[in-house]
């Protein structure tokens, strides 16, 4: 017996250098009849970032692959609920005789709603989730907890299945009394293969020189947005009380907190020891996973971390806060002694001067980041995504 081929439609916000290679990989496999729809173009062409304080524009393909179309936005496309106003997506659903709809947008905004309405009256399966491990905000008071708490249950209801990223999100909605048949597990992943076939052309000792560093000094890396909830002070902090004589600190990124941090750097007295590396494009990261001996997340507001997946398939290991998504799914079952609790910097102090002097330990925590990679790929993404509309179609027809 043949198998069944579903039409999905996927509506996306803009072009993402995560999403790109998933999208791919659905619209090869076999029981999926993928479109695209996406509500800007930001992304696939140079554009301020305000969260890196720098115009970004990726260098890895975005749009090839899969078959795609642009959506007009009539909104503002700001942050907020008619940033995304995309009309023309009610007539694709509604004409379009999709089997399921992947919606990716947040609902606090318009489009997602029109998706929504969308998929009811034209009896479309309506697949959404969300990659929050828990109910804390990133910014704002505790009321927001509470509202999330009183809304939530009734808004994950609307989907004929609900998909999540990790375990955390599993069992954020599974507290939330969304019964278990109802969630299906879709890995948050990136592209292994394109990650580790560019991370085994780097010259490691070759990178390692160019930053400065000799075959014995601990290269310690930090890649994300400079940014107050990511913590990268925490991260400066605790090189300094750790003082490690023979080790670099190499920031990534850009943002508001770049200024702080070399300005507190002097302070510390590590000026010579850290370096500051602006904004990275998708292309230059390889070479920099590949060569630092160890990655450091400190975020008190991480859903889950897709660069701890870059990291480990160029074989970098990571240290993580515990608030970090990531750290259950991935860096747990590598090490559950890599994870420190957020804030605590003495804790994450020892665990840079223990890593820094075990140069063997480090050796092995590279093989065993990579092969972590092995069962969390975007096939599994896939697999888990078919299941999905499968399982949201079963229980329509019931």
């Amino acid at each position: 017996m043949a198998e069944l081929r579903y039409r999905v439609l996927a509506v996306c916000g803009h072009p993402v250098q995560y999403m790109a290679p998933l999208l791919r990989c659905m619209a090869q496999h076999p029981q999926m009849d993928l479109s695209v729809a996406y509500c800007t173009h930001r992304g696939a062409q140079a554009a301020y970032d305000a969260d890196f304080n720098t115009t970004v524009q990726w260098d890895v393909p975005l749009l090839d692959g899969y078959s795609w179309k642009e959506i007009p936005n009539r909104g503002s496309g700001g942050e907020n609920f008619w940033g995304l106003y995309n009309p023309g997506l009610s007539k694709l659903i509604r004409a379009g005789k999709f089997d399921a709809v992947l919606c990716f947008l947040s609902y606090r905004c318009a489009s997602f709603w029109i998706s929504y309405f969308a998929c009811r009256s034209s009896r479309t399966a309506f697949i959404f989730g969300t990659d929050a491990s828990s109910l804390l905000p990133r910014s704002g008071g505790s009321w927001k907890v509470f509202l999330k708490r009183a809304y939530w249950p009734t808004l994950f209801s609307l989907a004929d299945q609900v998909i999540v990223p990790s375990a955390g999100t599993r069992d954020l909605m599974l507290s939330l009394s969304i019964p278990e048949e109802r969630i299906t597990l879709t890995p948050y992943s990136v592209d292994n293969d394109w990650w580790t076939a560019q991370s085994r052309k780097v010259d490691r000792e070759a990178v390692r020189a160019g930053l400065g560093a000799t075959p014995d000094t601990c290269v310690i890396l930090f890649c994300a947005k400079l940014q107050p909830w990511k913590r990268p002070l925490d991260l400066l902090r605790a090189f300094a009380k750790a003082n490690l004589s023979d080790a670099l600190l190499i920031y990534a990124g850009e943002g508001a907190q770049r200024q702080e941090l070399e300005k507190e750097a002097r302070t510390l007295g590590i000026g010579e020891q850290a370096r500051f590396l602006g904004f990275l494009n998708q292309s230059q990261l390889p070479s920099l996973y590949t060569g630092a001996d160890v990655m450091v997340l400190p975020s008190e507001y991480e859903p889950f971390a897709v660069v701890v997946n870059e990291a480990y398939c160029c074989g970098c290991p990571v240290v993580a806060s515990d608030r970090v998504g990531a750290a259950r799914d991935l860096i747990g079952p590598v090490d559950p002694g890599l994870i420190y609790p957020c804030g605590d910097i003495q804790a994450l102090s020892t665990l840079l001067t223990q890593l820094s002097r075990d140069h063997g330990r480090l050796r092995e925590l590279r093989n065993l980041a990579r092969n972590r990679m092995e069962s969390w790929a975007p096939q599994n993404t896939v697999a888990g995504t078919v299941a999905a509309v499968g399982a949201a179609l079963r229980r329509r027809r019931r």
